[in-house]
């Protein structure tokens, strides 16, 4: 399978000080998963259960300081790419990828955040897509992202997938993961499709939760983590919605004090 070392996982994504999304939730996964986590960050948010109250860019050449000190010291196996806010930002992560060949790429199509806040400018998901989606391996996006992504009106069914599938491929997009935790069907159905036209659903009944902040986090870099480790891209999925299931199931363990009763408040899942 993989090689004799930690599998190494580099995560590139916002800081979130609630502890529950972005490089904090990555560098979680990763490490529960058995590899080790380097991380360079974004954006800075301040956030809590309620939502994202104000972000703040990091620049671009900050950012690839942070990436070109770790990749000039450190092989990594496999990258996680989050939240990516302005074009400039974009560029730079393109520039090292291409600098320092990265491999087994993961990209969360993060656009707004779960209370509705708009966090990558639409200059820069423009490039984002022509300029990252080509280098990328996989890329994970929700119901609302593929419909803001491609103005298309996706549901989730599985008779949608291959035409939208067909649309990401022709942006350069080697694979990706149809993420249908927002469809309205009884069971969430995530539906990975390959550049072979090979495709694969993964179907796990829905858990009454209010520990769903940080999904997505968790899942890419979960993915990113199995890939880093040997493991074919069919599982290194299966084995990353295997270990969403079990956190969620398990994430009313966690119990933080909150200062006051909202209950549309959006909890950290471990």
């Amino acid at each position: 399978m993989g090689s004799e070392h930690t599998p190494t996982v580099l995560t590139i994504a916002g800081f979130d000080p609630y502890g529950g999304a972005g490089v904090v939730m990555d560098v979680k996964t990763i490490h529960a998963l058995g590899g080790y986590a380097l991380s360079s960050v974004t954006a800075v948010t301040a956030q809590n259960s309620t939502g994202v109250k104000s972000v703040q860019n990091i620049s671009p050449e900050i950012l690839r300081a942070q990436l070109e000190v770790l990749l000039d010291d450190i092989s990594v196996d496999a990258v996680k790419i989050g939240m990516l806010a302005d074009k400039e930002v974009v560029r730079s992560i393109v520039e090292v990828i291409q600098k320092y060949d990265l491999k087994n790429i993961v990209l969360d199509t993060v656009l707004v955040s779960s209370s509705g806040r708009q966090l990558i400018r639409e200059d820069a998901v423009e490039v984002m897509k022509k300029e990252l989606f080509p280098l990328v391996d996989l890329i994970t996006p929700n119901i609302p992202e593929v419909n803001t992504l491609q103005h298309h009106t996706y549901s989730g069914k599985e008779s949608e997938t291959q035409e939208v599938a067909q649309a990401f491929f022709d942006l350069g997009v080697n694979a990706v993961l149809l993420k249908g935790g927002h469809s309205e069907a009884e069971e969430a159905i995530d539906h990975l499709v390959q550049r072979d036209d090979t495709m694969e659903s993964f179907a796990h009944r829905r858990i009454d939760t209010t520990h769903t902040h940080g999904t997505g986090c968790l899942l890419s870099s979960a993915v990113a983590t199995g890939l880093a480790k040997g493991l074919e891209m069919n599982e290194s999925v299966s084995e990353a919605k295997d270990f969403l299931s079990r956190k969620l199931e398990h994430a009313d363990e966690l119990d933080l004090q909150y200062h006051t009763k909202n209950e549309e408040k959006r909890e950290p899942i471990f």
